[in-house]
């Protein structure tokens, strides 16, 4: 892994990173919500310049998601996309892959029911 953040005790979110492929997959634990969505929104939009970025976000860990981190979820994917590159959710829990449908995210943003699927895709 090549970098780990948690935010101050306040937040219940941690994210680390890793590149596979060229690809930076951000791993995500614990709940995004508005303590959480600074965690999630600088971990979703860090990249290096040069090559268009491209990110997984692997949501695996992730129990709960409210409108702070579907809005930095748009925010990110439209960063990435403004900068030629792209955001792919993977493996979300059902309660999040619910909230991810019920608000249309899913057809704006790749879904994807594994890390191997968005990593593929």
């Amino acid at each position: 892994m090549s970098g780990h953040e948690q935010a101050d005790g306040s937040s219940r979110l941690s994210a680390a990173h890793r590149t596979v492929d060229g690809i930076r997959v951000v791993t995500l634990h614990g709940e995004i919500d508005h303590t959480g969505k600074d965690v999630l929104r600088d971990a979703l939009t860090q990249h290096e310049t040069g090559a268009p970025p491209r990110v997984v976000a692997d949501m695996s860990g992730v129990s709960f998601l409210d409108s702070s981190g579907i809005n930095v979820l748009i925010f990110a994917h439209q960063h990435l996309a403004d900068a030629q590159g792209w955001l792919r959710i993977a493996a979300p829990q059902e309660a999040v892959h619910r909230v991810l449908t019920l608000i249309g995210i899913d057809t704006v943003i790749d879904c994807h029911p594994t890390l191997e699927d968005a990593l593929g895709a």
